[in-house]
């Protein structure tokens, strides 16, 4: 596959939507538009596609929004969880049952708890207009924290229909991701009611291991599938540098901290090895970090020339990257969407293969980018 290049030329046109003061603007070059759906979101963390051009967002204060086909957001749904808005806690991932248009079910992650006393929880929920109905616990994490960071928290569907959702090591807890038996530094796997896939790699240890999927993770804030390989991505943030893109396989071990290309903030190692015998070394790592939040595997007809590659977002570097993948190597990375300068914490490829950025902070847009030559 190779990379387009991308000329950006001063095409802008700004539409004015009365409601909630939304500016939907469009920038055009050559090859694709940058549209800006809305803006002002608070700290928004996940986007999800509803029917009717609508959207499902989540934001870490504590709240889930829908912005309907104009840019216009809706009010707090009501019956949502409550969350601990903590550090880095808060809402987190947001996705929708394969069979939401029979079931309306939506999956949420978030941090659950106390400040002395918190983990990773997923819930199960039905979206009835406004509000959420039959709000269920299907995943907590089984070892409680008392720190507000290193969560993880995303969400993915595999094609047999089980979840797997990713979980941080808690910070200053990092050990924790090499023991099976605790929940923290993991991908746990689980059916749609909480219960364990009887063909999950530890199903019969019956200490906590049982649900974990892999391990060996420090903090990971992406996770993608490819539907035409079953390939599951995962990237994760390492310590100072060492951020890592992982192919992920069941019950394999990942390596922190143990093995890692990054060391501590101050300075220190961390371990003395960047691969350990027995241990999944990463596809690719950055060193320094770029801190990366959001991924999608690309598949769609408006961009062609990168089937089956990675779209990443940087809140360090402010960008959306594109992971050029051939034969399971990464062969480039190359920074695109250079209008969007912004923290990057979500993307997302929709049906029709349209790309969607969201951008994280207090006033938090929604991108739209498609090509130009969009059939």
């Amino acid at each position: 596959m190779r990379n387009i290049i991308f000329a950006v030329i001063a095409s802008t046109l700004i539409i004015c939507v009365a409601q909630h003061a939304v500016a939907q603007t469009t920038q055009e070059n050559n090859n694709y538009v940058v549209e800006t759906i809305a803006s002002e979101l608070n700290e928004p963390w996940s986007i999800a596609f509803l029917p009717n051009n609508e959207y499902l967002v989540s934001l870490r204060s504590g709240e889930l929004r829908i912005i309907n086909a104009v840019g216009e957001i809706g009010p707090a749904l009501q019956g949502a969880p409550e969350t601990l808005y903590l550090g880095q806690g808060g809402y987190f991932d947001v996705i929708l049952d394969p069979n939401f248009a029979d079931n309306q079910t939506i999956y949420l992650s978030f941090a659950h708890g106390e400040p002395k006393s918190n983990a990773t929880r997923v819930i199960s929920a039905i979206l009835n207009g406004d509000r959420l109905d039959d709000v269920k616990p299907i995943f907590t994490a089984n070892i409680k924290k008392d720190t507000g960071a290193h969560y993880g928290g995303r969400l993915a569907f595999m094609s047999d229909g089980t979840l797997i959702a990713t979980t941080g090591d808690g910070f200053q807890y990092r050990d924790a991701a090499q023991n099976k038996s605790n929940q923290m530094g993991k991908v746990v796997r689980l059916n749609t009611d909480g219960t364990v896939p009887q063909d999950n790699p530890f199903a019969q240890d019956t200490t906590g291991a049982d649900l974990v999927w892999t391990y060996g993770h420090r903090n990971p804030q992406g996770l993608a599938i490819d539907p035409t390989s079953n390939t599951v991505y995962l990237h994760e943030h390492g310590p100072k540098g060492g951020d890592e893109i992982n192919v992920l396989k069941a019950g394999s071990n990942y390596g922190w901290p143990a093995a890692t290309h990054g060391v501590n903030y101050s300075g220190a190692l961390v371990s003395p090895h960047k691969s350990v015998p027995g241990m999944i070394d990463a596809i690719k790592v950055w060193v320094p970090s770029i801190a990366p939040s959001g991924l999608a595997v690309y598949q769609g007809d408006q961009f062609p020339d990168w089937q089956g590659d990675l779209l990443v977002g940087a809140l360090v570097d402010q960008e959306v990257r594109h992971i050029d993948i051939e034969n399971g190597k990464v062969v480039a990375d190359t920074p695109v969407f250079p209008e969007i300068k912004a923290r990057i914490r979500d993307v997302r490829v929709n049906e029709q293969g349209a790309i969607f950025v969201l951008t994280d902070g207090p006033n938090g847009l929604l991108y739209k980018i498609s090509a130009t030559n969009n059939p």
